[in-house]
């Protein structure tokens, strides 16, 4: 998948792992905590004219709403950016987070390449993009010439046989996967999750796999382009598309095989995202937070499974259950579908849609001693705030089940 994208964005007939190319890049994202430095960039270079605003999407979705004056500032400072340049597609506070919004909004299409300034832009590889994140320079460049280099990556394949059984998801396909070959299997190669296994998966599940495939080292993460993905693409832009697939007789650095139907729910320990256990093996852990949310497990079929072991429950005395929805899209579903009533009356507290707790941004920061259960992507130590604070990742299941206890729990088990 890699080499054919690679090869096409580059107009080159063939590329090969190893191979340098200048590629055009179909879609250019960056959201609020980057956006003034690559502001500031193209001020330095002299850039006053962006190379294809109609290419161009801004997301404020980290700090927002804002809770700082300082931030605020900044935010002001990016609408002033958009105001001076027409054509930008520019979704301000409350919209949701950038890696949820593109593909709502029709910005992601199979075959085409996106850069983005966060490293989760690797999430849009469910929709046959090659899409990664680069750095704050790497991003004004593109956006002054609508071009960029990379060096063509290996590629590896996760052969996927089995069906998931109930409460086990591809969260914890994907935990599994950095706690058995670890942080680095990926490094600077691309991955493809491929096989039965997650051809069943929807397309919310699919997403989880390539979002969190930057946490293997990757720089491209696919799933399959199947009906699934062509039909909700067709249903959200006009714009034609041209799908690529892996020859049949593509070569692979490594390909990993494994069968999920005996997989159990699985954590990550603090403070990194390959210290994984199955649940079998995790002693009771006293919870003060749980967190559902972030691009990984914000989406409507995160919150779905939550609410179905969450109804008819209530949060555990000592713990609190932050549930942010990824985008206000997803928040209206949630809410037209009942999602939201069972999560209030539970005692959860809702947050609007925004990157927030997860980064340690605001809506469910740690304080010092403090221990998280989250749905989110990484544990790493101090990310959701204080730096003597511990954060485990989980399912979303495990999640609603842990928040129904005050422990860290078997959702089966619920």
């Amino acid at each position: 998948m890699a080499e054919a994208l690679l090869a096409s964005a580059s107009n080159t007939e063939r590329v090969r792992p190893g191979d340098h190319v200048i590629c055009k890049v179909d879609v250019v994202m960056t959201q609020d905590i980057h956006t003034p430095g690559i502001t500031y960039i193209l001020e330095k270079m002299g850039v006053e004219k962006l190379y294809n605003p109609s290419r161009v999407v801004v997301v404020l979705d980290h700090e927002a709403p804002s809770h700082t004056v300082t931030n605020a500032t900044e935010k002001v400072r990016i609408r002033e950016f958009i105001k001076n340049h027409p054509g930008v597609a520019f979704y301000d506070v409350g919209t949701g987070i950038s890696h949820e919004v593109l593909p709502e909004k029709g910005h992601i299409r199979p075959g085409e390449l996106v850069v983005g300034s966060d490293s989760h832009t690797v999430s849009h590889g469910a929709f046959g993009a090659a899409s990664t994140g680069l750095g704050d320079t790497d991003i004004a460049y593109a956006l002054a010439t609508g071009e960029t280099w990379f060096r063509v990556p290996e590629s590896i394949a996760f052969d996927v046989e089995g069906s998931f059984s109930d409460h086990v998801s591809s969260k914890d396909l994907i935990l599994y996967i950095a706690g058995t070959y670890g942080t680095d299997v990926a490094r600077y190669r691309a991955v493809e999750f491929r096989g039965p296994g997650v051809e069943a998966l929807p397309l919310d599940d699919r997403i989880t796999l390539t979002n969190m495939s930057i946490e293997l080292g990757a720089m491209f993460g696919f799933t399959p382009v199947d009906d699934v993905v062509i039909k909700y693409v067709e249903g959200r832009t006009n714009e034609p598309f041209d799908p690529m697939y892996a020859d049949a007789d593509a070569e692979y650095a490594k390909i990993y095989e494994i069968d999920v139907t005996h997989l159990e729910p699985q954590v990550a320990f603090p403070h990194d995202v390959e210290n994984v256990h199955p649940i079998s093996e995790v002693d009771p852990v006293d919870i003060d937070q749980v967190f559902l949310g972030s691009c990984t497990n914000g989406k409507y079929e995160d919150l779905r499974v939550a609410a179905e072991i969450l109804d008819g429950y209530e949060v555990a005395p000592t713990t609190r259950f932050i549930i942010t929805p990824a985008s206000r899209e997803i928040y209206a579903r949630a809410e037209r579908e009942g999602l939201i009533r069972i999560f209030n009356d539970s005692g959860a507290v809702v947050t609007s849609s925004t990157c927030g707790a997860c980064p340690g941004l605001g809506m469910g920061v740690l304080g010092e001693g403090e221990v998280c259960l989250a749905a989110q992507n990484r544990n790493f130590k101090g990310r959701m705030g204080h730096d003597k604070s511990e954060i485990y990742l989980s399912s979303p299941a495990t999640a609603a089940a842990t928040a129904v206890t005050g422990q860290i729990t078997d959702p089966r088990e619920v």
